[in-house]
């Protein structure tokens, strides 16, 4: 069973009806008991690191996702679920992220002829040997809508890259941990062959 973590952020319909398409039952829930016995968890998310964070607190989510971790369930982070593994956000100074991951998300510089928020299909640069994404082409496009983006203190986790006015960590693998700046719900088959890695790691 696959829980979807539901802390008021938008975009879990999708990614409950993308987990189903692929054969997996999908429960969204913040049930502690529930998100602590499944198979599978997934953080998605869109809107700001700092209502995020408060809303993960408020519901006492921290906490469990902490000890989620610690069991080494595997964890899918989405979009702003990705950039809320991580320490800090300049979208929401003072307030800490999970801190599961090291390094920081930073607003994507202005560049000229490119808006922001970055929203559209772009191209990655996969990392070999990433399980996330086994059997995926270097170059596949996926798709993106973001304003902010991750730099990784370490290197090694990124399991893929992007270009979009600057270098962006597009996806992360460490442990048990894992996750994607992009939208794999949204990325047709190339983000449901992603997600399916994920499911079967």
């Amino acid at each position: 069973m696959v829980a979807i973590i539901d802390y008021g952020a938008g975009n879990i319909k999708s990614v409950e009806k993308a987990v189903e398409f692929l054969g997996q039952k999908a429960i969204i829930t913040k049930d502690y008991d529930i998100l602590l016995n499944a198979d599978k968890v997934i953080l998605p998310g869109v809107g700001a690191f700092g209502d995020a964070m408060l809303a993960l607190k408020k519901y006492g989510l921290v906490s469990v996702i902490e000890q989620i971790v610690e069991k080494e369930t595997p964890f899918l982070g989405i979009c702003l679920g990705l950039q809320l593994l991580f320490e800090e956000s300049e979208e929401s100074p003072g307030i800490a992220g999970l801190g599961l991951l090291h390094g920081r998300i930073k607003r994507l510089p202005d560049y000229t002829g490119l808006k922001i928020p970055h929203m559209g299909w772009n191209t990655i640069k996969i990392k070999e040997d990433s399980t996330l994404f086994k059997g995926v082409s270097d170059g596949a496009y996926v798709y993106f809508v973001h304003s902010y983006y991750l730099e990784a203190d370490n290197k090694s986790d990124v399991a893929a890259f992007t270009e979009y006015s600057t270098d962006i960590h597009a996806a992360v693998e460490k442990g048990n941990l894992y996750a994607c700046q992009f939208h794999p719900e949204k990325s047709s088959s190339v983000g449901l062959k992603i997600l399916n890695n994920f499911l079967d790691s």
